[in-house]
């Protein structure tokens, strides 16, 4: 016991068994040190190392040599897809919280905390009211075609993970895809001519490529090419995965399949070599907040106009949104939106962190889906500002769980629409729509568009 370490682990009920340090009763691991001594990797934000070995740190951080064959790629481009502050014209607005490139949601917090009641209640109305103006009826479309039975009666491959409602959101993304006319089914196998000659050769390059983003394990690619024949496929994602679905992918003969280790803010899909000039899919199941607007502004550069989306290898696309909550105004893809309606930067920040009331509530009662949800949303007595004033935070607090819910979900509503317009803007014919009922997923808002007849 003398040897060991001396901090207690009160899980395991017992102490450390590490070795201490020379002149310390603690290890390396449990020896008390001051904060200020340990800041984040520049390499790798996710730990942190102490100040004075920083520079010996950079030279062996693991993920040192990941960033520089990164570095090295065509397709890298640091915070090419970022988007910047005052793009479009969009003047930046005097903010307390200063301009950081991100703004956590313990700032978006103390921001909304610090505003007066009035203040707070001016801003209740102003969502009311850009809801009312912007936000109609986003319909149910939960589609789950023929094609994908293979997965929906679990007739896949044992090895692959299954999970009943992760399937239904991948299927019912593929049946929404192949309803608005993104997607159809290219089974090489069935198409042959009259005299019963394959031909699979002359339609192989009728097949659109695939970019899913925010891909992790790949499982949504992974339906797409078992159930509709998809041959071509990249797969984008900047964290490293265990079961992914590439072995399985890689076995399918016909299939060729790209796995890009990349952040899609700093991704130029133009520069992939073995996609350029090919027409593609875009598709992403849960990219989280700000990473719809990067794939948006990944797939569909900013400078295209109308006329210029002829010359996009884009065919379609199809981005399951969520975590609105994490959602920054620097990346956001529509500032002028949110500008044309008298949204500010901090306001936009404010309706952001109100998106995450909207899993408050019990995910099975069908809170988005309320007819007139200004009827659930609570009147605040607007008073004067004072000594004897309530705080903001206390008037939260007194707030129901439904009422909470009922208008985060209308700040997600918000922000996807301006999302859709800006997709419209750029010449699709483009939809949200409700792709799986909130028991199967809160987060049920799918991004869908497509090329226009005739561009």
């Amino acid at each position: 016991m003398a040897a060991r370490c001396k901090f207690w682990l009160p899980k395991k009920n017992r102490f450390c068994a590490n070795t201490p340090l020379n002149d310390s009763p603690f290890c390396g691991n449990h020896t008390p040190r001051s904060d200020a001594q340990w800041i984040p990797c520049p390499l790798d934000p996710s730990h942190s190392v102490l100040q004075d070995n920083l520079e010996g740190h950079i030279k062996r951080c693991p993920l040192l040599k990941q960033t520089q064959s990164l570095s090295l790629q065509p397709f890298y481009q640091k915070g090419i897809n970022a988007g910047n502050e005052d793009e479009d014209g969009v003047p930046l607005s005097n903010s307390s919280l200063g301009h950081p490139d991100n703004v956590s949601s313990e700032m978006k917090r103390s921001a909304v905390y610090g505003l007066s009641v009035p203040e707070f209640c001016s801003l209740i109305d102003k969502i009311k009211s850009l809801h009312e103006s912007t936000c109609g009826d986003i319909r149910d479309s939960f589609k789950v075609t023929d094609a994908c039975d293979i997965w929906i009666k679990g007739q896949v491959d044992r090895k692959l993970p299954f999970q009943e409602k992760h399937v239904m959101q991948q299927a019912s993304i593929l049946g929404n895809m192949v309803e608005h006319g993104v997607l159809k089914r290219f089974d090489m196998r069935d198409k042959c001519d009259n005299e019963g000659q394959c031909v699979n050769d002359e339609n192989k390059n009728d097949v659109p490529a695939v970019v899913e983003f925010g891909a992790g394990r790949g499982y949504l690619t992974q339906m797409l090419a078992d159930c509709y024949g998809i041959n071509r496929v990249f797969l984008v994602e900047r964290k490293a995965y265990k079961l992914k679905a590439d072995r399985s992918l890689r076995q399918k003969e016909s299939l060729l399949l790209e796995r890009l280790r990349i952040d899609i803010e700093d991704l130029n899909l133009h520069a992939v070599e073995s996609l350029r000039g090919s027409p593609f899919l875009a598709i992403g199941k849960h990219l989280c907040g700000p990473a719809t607007d990067l794939t948006l502004r990944c797939c569909l550069s900013e400078r295209n106009v109308i006329d210029d989306v002829q010359k996009c290898p884009i065919q379609g696309l199809a981005i399951a949104t969520c975590c609105h909550h994490l959602c920054q105004w620097k990346h956001y893809i529509n500032k002028r939106y949110f500008s044309n309606l008298g949204i500010k930067k901090e306001e936009f920040h404010a309706i952001t962190w109100f998106t995450s009331w909207a899993v408050d509530a019990d995910h099975g009662s069908d809170l988005s889906d309320v007819k007139d949800p200004r009827s659930c949303l609570p009147t605040i007595e607007k008073e004067e500002d004072g000594e004897d004033a309530t705080p903001v935070k206390d008037t939260i607090g007194k707030m129901e769980a439904v009422e909470r819910a009922v208008l985060g979900f209308m700040c997600k509503q918000i922000i996807d629409i301006g999302r859709l317009m800006w997709l419209k803007g750029r010449g699709l014919d483009a939809q949200l729509v409700k792709y799986v009922p909130p028991n199967i997923s809160p987060e049920n808002h799918l991004l869908i568009a497509k090329r226009q007849t005739g561009l």
